[in-house]
């Protein structure tokens, strides 16, 4: 897996409500699929100012042969902050408001208190992603925005790129989590 090489030491849990005297990491995330479910793929483009002044960057991205656009603009976030090797203070931007407003408004709250059940007792879709998401985030302060997507802004329309040239690339993979849905 791709990582920030200077991230890596082992650290206590760390709540990201906090604010941490770690990093700061920018990163931008999206998914994309051809046809819902279909080939599908994500892109995350993750920027840090490391202790010499020099701006780091790291682009991620993957492509699945069936799966659907929420799984994958939550595998983009899921990935970039795995990515993370020590806590750190991140703003994480998306153009998913399933992703950013999952956590802005409290649903994932709601969901794990009623068991994994939305507010009208139906589950939960992508469960098995966003436990991983919440565990990816865990160590971190993690700032989510929402950005419009196909908008013009170069690191979200960077995103982009990644994930539809992954969905359309060659090397897919499965994503086990949707074909035992």
């Amino acid at each position: 897996m791709a990582s920030f090489d200077d991230f890596s030491f082992k650290t206590d849990e760390v709540p990201s409500s906090v604010a941490l005297q770690g990093p700061q990491v920018l990163i931008y995330t999206d998914g994309a699929s051809r046809g819902n479910p279909g080939r599908g793929g994500y892109g995350a483009v993750l920027r840090y100012t490391n202790s010499a002044g020099e701006t780091k960057t790291l682009e991620l991205s993957q492509g699945y042969y069936k799966t659907t656009n929420n799984r994958m603009e939550l595998l983009a976030a899921i990935v970039a902050l795995e990515a993370l090797k020590r806590p750190c203070n991140v703003e994480l931007h998306s153009d998913s408001q399933y992703v950013v407003n999952a956590f802005n408004q409290r649903w994932v709250a709601g969901w794990i208190k009623r068991g994994w059940k939305t507010s009208n007792k139906q589950p939960v879709k992508n469960v098995d992603l966003w436990q991983r998401l919440i565990a990816a985030a865990h160590n971190h302060a993690v700032r989510w925005v929402w950005v419009k997507g196909h908008a013009g802004h170069k690191l979200n329309e960077r995103c982009d790129e990644l994930a539809t040239t992954a969905a359309d690339g060659t090397s897919l993979i499965e994503d086990p989590g949707f074909t035992q849905a």
